[in-house]
């Protein structure tokens, strides 16, 4: 366990306001749908759907709005989405992974590279930048669960990797395919977690100054805005001092 690292991830800020984009449900929605179709629509059986669902009610979607989208994907009715990578560099030669999940794959990747490049950066193949990164299992609980060292406990004993307490909350690590059962074991502690993801997490950081960062950020809120997009992530390392300054 490493404890708590300093390493400053402008997608880890941003997941935090996740719940506060207006396309939010719609993207909820999606995986919900994805999660449905990929096994059983019984979220006990289906530990995808069952995250997914865990994932809708933190972003505050009302429960019959989740059953209507499980119904709905378990049917005829539901629509096939494919998940989709891209990866390329941003301004100031930052890494960029994002997830999408399409039902038009020519759609989306034009309208990701028309992005990367409209702010200085350039989409490159699968995995000219994902090496780069850590795929881990990402579980968050607010400071009101515990302390850090309560965390960490917890943690070891749910068979995560690490844990790491700040100012917004705690963040608990796992490997990717262990992310269920990590997330189980740990509600029965500290009960049911603000969010259960799949993240990128980077490995080595790139710092950016005030121009570059406010440009990297315009591109990754435009991404955010797009309907097929689910999830961005970077290794930029944007200071304090910085940041205050852009927001």
């Amino acid at each position: 366990m490493a404890g708590h690292s300093q390493y400053k991830n402008i997608m880890h800020r941003k997941g935090r306001q996740d719940k506060l984009r207006s396309n939010a449900f719609a993207k909820l929605g999606r995986e919900i749908t994805v999660a449905t179709k990929a096994g059983l629509p019984d979220p006990a059986m289906n530990s995808r759907l069952r995250l997914a669902v865990q994932n809708a009610r933190a972003g505050n979607m009302p429960w019959d709005t989740i059953e209507r989208a499980i119904k709905k994907a378990s049917g005829s009715e539901g629509e096939n989405f494919d998940s989709m990578r891209y990866e390329g560099y941003g301004p100031g030669g930052v890494a960029i992974v994002v997830e999408a999940l399409t039902n038009n794959r020519n759609r989306t990747a034009s309208n990701v590279r028309s992005l990367f490049t409209k702010y200085g950066g350039n989409l490159g193949e699968t995995g000219s930048v994902s090496f780069m990164f850590s795929k881990v299992g990402e579980i968050s609980y607010p400071l009101s669960k515990g302390s850090g060292d309560a965390i960490m406990e917890a943690a070891i004993d749910a068979g995560a990797d690490d844990a790491e307490s700040d100012e917004t909350g705690h963040v608990i690590t796992c490997a990717f395919e262990n992310v269920g059962e990590v997330s189980t074991k740990l509600a029965t502690k500290l009960g049911d977690a603000e969010s259960v993801k799949i993240v990128w997490k980077p490995q080595t950081l790139t710092p950016l100054d005030q121009e570059k960062a406010e440009t990297l950020l315009k591109l990754v809120d435009a991404l955010d805005e797009d309907e097929d997009v689910q999830q961005v992530f970077s290794n930029a390392d944007i200071s304090d001092k910085v940041m205050a300054a852009l927001t």
